[in-house]
């Protein structure tokens, strides 16, 4: 549909999503090749004519993160120096995103340090989804688009058996996720609660607090992203422990590091909620939970939305 106009290229982090959001534009992904030489440099060759064109490279910054982060960085340069008139960073997960601020005297910002890169780069937009934090978009020079994952997800669990119970209730598993969960509650017409972490003192085992009633109620837990699921599945345990009647989950981005396949396996959460912005590992799959929100129709939304300079918003849910 637009091949003339628009070009769209992929590293090797997401390749499955690239594809998806291509079938979505009715175009085919760009020749590149992306390799590494012998001493572990990334390599990136464009195979085509990009002159004058909108280009898009589709690369989430997930593990390795500095692998694919490089990989990003260096096709956005071979497309400048091959005169690409727009290039578009389409980052489905952010990397680096919780190191947003000073956690220590003498911590770095990383998150800053990547979008200045981005934007030393070349890039001329970021289009990304559920940034961890919002003011990550200040980081940056250039524009930067950042779509919710609830766009889908929400429709999603409506759509399931979930929208059809009567005993619904959302769960932020911090403090921090309120807002989210509220939006969450607001859209599926059911109550909130949230899990308070507390500790009483150092090297002190954490207790897990339940603000609002789950007792009787079906719980869906809700995050932006899960990454090692020890702060979800702890949430999970307390919520059944206050006598709910069964619990799940869902969250934008399926980090799942380290042991998070084999806690949520172990856990009591039935089901897990995920969209594919990240690429779904064997071993998370093996656990036999996780149900994939597809995310190519809203990124494909956004590109056509880009490129004819439509408004981006308009995606973001009500």
């Amino acid at each position: 549909m637009y091949s003339s106009e628009i070009k769209l290229f992929t590293g090797s982090a997401n390749p499955e999503l690239a594809s998806a959001i291509a079938d979505r534009l009715g175009m085919v992904l760009g020749n590149v090749k992306v390799g590494r030489f012998s001493d572990g440099e990334c390599q990136v060759e464009i195979g085509e004519n990009v002159r004058g064109r909108d280009v898009y490279v589709i690369q989430p910054t997930s593990a390795p993160a500095n692998d694919h982060l490089m990989e990003l960085l260096i096709m956005g340069d071979a497309l400048k120096r091959a005169s690409a008139e727009r290039i578009t960073a389409v980052i489905p997960y952010y990397g680096y995103a919780r190191q947003d601020r000073k956690a220590a005297p003498r911590a770095p910002i990383s998150a800053k340090l990547i979008a200045d890169l981005i934007t030393a780069t070349g890039f001329h937009r970021v289009l990304t989804a559920d940034l961890h934090a919002g003011q990550i978009q200040g980081f940056f020079d250039i524009p930067v688009d950042n779509l919710y994952g609830s766009t889908n997800l929400i429709p999603h669990l409506r759509d399931s058996e979930l929208g059809r119970r009567k005993d619904l209730v959302v769960v932020s598993p911090d403090a921090g996720g309120v807002e989210r969960a509220r939006a969450y509650a607001k859209r599926l017409s059911c109550g909130l609660a949230i899990v308070d972490k507390r500790r009483s003192g150092p090297n002190v085992a954490e207790v897990m607090h339940i603000v609002g009633d789950v007792k009787d109620k079906y719980a869906v837990l809700v995050d932006d992203m899960i990454d090692t699921a020890g702060t979800l599945t702890k949430a999970a345990v307390a919520i059944m422990e206050n006598g709910a009647v069964g619990v799940c989950a869902t969250a934008t981005h399926a980090v799942l590091s380290g042991p998070a396949a084999k806690r949520l396996a172990n856990s009591p959460l039935e089901q897990i909620v995920v969209t594919d912005t990240i690429k779904l590992s064997e071993e998370a799959k093996a656990t036999g939970k996780m149900t994939v929100c597809p995310t190519s129709d809203l990124f494909a939304e956004a590109i056509r939305s880009i490129h004819h300079s439509d408004s981006v918003s308009r995606l973001f849910p009500d």
